[in-house]
This record gives structure tokens, C-alpha cells and sequence, in this order.
């Protein structure tokens, strides 16, 4: 059965009505950073541009070209730290929340988890 909507768009009409959606979205990336997934990160927070602020509103802030932060957080991109932190750090304060790294002790493994 095909897809009778694109992808981004049903993500974006989602995250325009849902803020708890939209937080999630930021949320997740930011795991995904911490727990060292830099692929899957640079998805999410391809994603979460897409669907909040654009990454024209998010280059004019951080001085960057939205075609190079587009190949940056491409599936070849290879951010360094300074651009990516820059990147969530002005995706957090756009969207008014502030995370934070805590410590878990699960039954097995150690993991972290972020916590708005």
C-alpha cells in the first residue's frame, strides 16, 4: 500500500499541534548524541528542523549556511562538536526547554538518560 503522505510533512503537522510530540522528537536526538549515535542523531535532529524551525532560521542564528548545516547533518556528515553543540543548544533554547544528563542504574547496564 503507498504512502499517501510525505513523511515530513506528516511529522511537521504533528509537531505544529503537539508540543509533547515536538519535545520528544528534541529529546531524542539529544539521547541519541549523549549515547555516542551520531547517525541516528543527525536523522532526528534532521527531522526536528524540518519540522519545527527550518534550517534557515537555525543557519541565520548559528552564522552558517542551511546548505552546509543540511550536508553537516547529511547521512556523509561529519559534525564536530562546536557546530553540533551549537546546533542543539540553539534548538533547545528555541523551543524553550533546557535538558539535562542524568545518571540511571538499570538492572544490567548502565545508561543515560535525558530529562527535560
Amino acid at each position: 500500500m503507498a504512502l499517501t503522505r510525505d513523511f515530513r510533512e506528516t511529522v511537521k503537522d504533528r509537531a505544529d499541534r503537539d508540543p509533547e510530540f515536538r519535545n520528544g522528537l528534541l529529546a531524542e536526538a539529544l539521547e541519541a548524541v549523549v549515547r555516542g549515535e551520531l547517525d541516528v542523531a543527525k536523522i532526528l535532529l534532521r527531522d526536528y528542523i524540518n519540522a519545527t524551525v527550518g534550517f534557515e532560521a537555525v543557519g541565520k542564528a548559528l552564522e552558517k549556511s542551511p546548505k552546509s548545516l543540511m550536508r553537516m547533518l547529511g547521512q556523509a556528515g561529519n559534525p564536530n562538536a562546536k557546530n553540533l553543540f551549537g546546533v542543539t543548544q540553539y534548538l533547545q533554547e528555541d523551543a524553550g526547554v533546557r535538558f539535562k544528563v542524568v545518571t540511571v542504574q538499570p538492572t544490567k547496564a548502565k545508561r543515560r538518560e535525558l530529562v527535560p
